[in-house]
């Protein structure tokens, strides 16, 4: 085979590649609303200290849409975390306001049911349909992009509770409701994914929502409270240099879709171990998943993606001492971001990495 063959081959197999690897990120994109604050990486003793963006990161949305359908998280997610600023503010008897709830579980379904609807004539519109039919999505990009549907999952169901809390329902029915919640609308994502030729309906992301919920509600029905926190941190990796049509061209792209920067954290607060309040009880202990290394969705030979797992400090907001009432809001609103902290790394490949500051 001459030359001229063989590089026309190449050039064949490398956009194919990327053909694929554009069909799987629109499949796989993740959709984060966030304001970036800045970015920062200093080296003392060999040992890399990083301050990521210090983003803040206001929902976790639909995840493997695009930025369209995040318009459709949103109107679920907004009317929630801000109906149960109330709740957090103040928590009133435990009356039941027939008017509080009506209008909650009427203004709930009225919206999800609307972002459906919307989504259906509007984003699905664009491709084909086709019969109910599947995907699967359960190797790619080392499961970074499940850890969104947890995320997604965890804090509709709460925000939801916080509804029913605020209604005068007690707090384990609540807790059913706001499960629910969580898995019959991003449930519903998944059913037009199904019908849809342009998507799929994928079980792993079922699978993923129903952790999301399961974490929530299992915690309330154990413990009558949250111990262990889902938060999530975001920053600008490298890698959207190398595959800027897959990753991002810009920064608000990049933290849009580039998984090598986004990390899933469970945090368990010393005050979480305690039913009254400790000294230092919003003080925790972090993990966290990630991956790096990653510019096609699925593992190539050699291509150097690997598994990250944190160990850092964390703070549960909801924990810190306070009688003002908009702080309690504001930490509720704001617990769902990781705190920048001393990080400790275990990669999948056997390296460990120490960080001064990671986020």
């Amino acid at each position: 085979m001459s030359t001229e063959q063989t590089s026309v081959r190449e050039v064949g197999r490398e956009r194919c590649i990327e053909e694929l690897d554009t069909r799987k990120r629109k499949r796989g994109a993740k959709v984060l609303g966030m304001r970036a604050l800045g970015n920062l990486s200093v080296h003392a003793g060999g040992i890399p200290l990083t301050t990521v963006g210090m983003s803040t990161v206001l929902s976790r949305s639909i995840l493997r849409r695009g930025l369209s359908r995040s318009v459709a998280f949103w109107l679920v997610a907004a009317p929630l975390a801000f109906g149960t600023l109330t709740v957090v503010a103040q928590r009133q008897d435990t009356t039941f306001q027939a008017g509080r709830f009506w209008a909650a579980t009427g203004g709930g379904v009225a919206i999800m049911g609307g972002s459906l609807i919307g989504l259906n004539s509007a984003w699905y519109a664009e491709y084909d349909r086709q019969a109910f039919h599947g995907f699967n999505d359960g190797a790619e990009w080392l499961q970074t992009d499940k850890g969104g549907h947890v995320f997604s999952s965890y804090w509709i169901g709460r925000w939801a509770q916080g509804l029913m809390t605020y209604s005068g329902v007690p707090e384990r029915p609540g807790a059913w409701v706001g499960a629910a919640t969580a898995m019959v609308f991003l449930g519903g994502i998944e059913v037009l994914d199904g019908y849809s030729a342009g998507w799929g309906f994928s079980g792993w992301d079922i699978a993923a929502n129903a952790v999301g919920a399961g974490v929530f509600l299992g915690q309330e029905l154990a413990w009558g409270q949250q111990r262990i926190k889902l938060k999530y941190s975001v920053w600008s990796s490298p890698y959207a240099e190398r595959r800027p049509e897959l990753l991002g061209s810009s920064f608000g792209e990049r933290v849009l879709k580039d998984y090598n920067g986004q990390t899933l954290w469970g945090t368990l607060a010393w005050g979480g171990l305690h039913r009254e309040p400790v000294p230092w009880g919003w003080l925790g202990i972090s993990v966290g998943h990630g991956a790096d290394g990653m510019i096609t969705a699925e593992a190539t030979p050699g291509d150097g993606r690997a598994r990250q797992i944190f160990l850092s400090l964390d703070v549960d907001l909801e924990r810190i001492p306070t009688q003002s009432r908009a702080l309690r809001t504001v930490f509720f609103l704001l617990n769902c971001l990781k705190v920048p902290a001393p990080a400790i790394e275990f990669r999948s490949t056997g390296r460990v990495l120490a960080h001064g500051l990671y986020y």
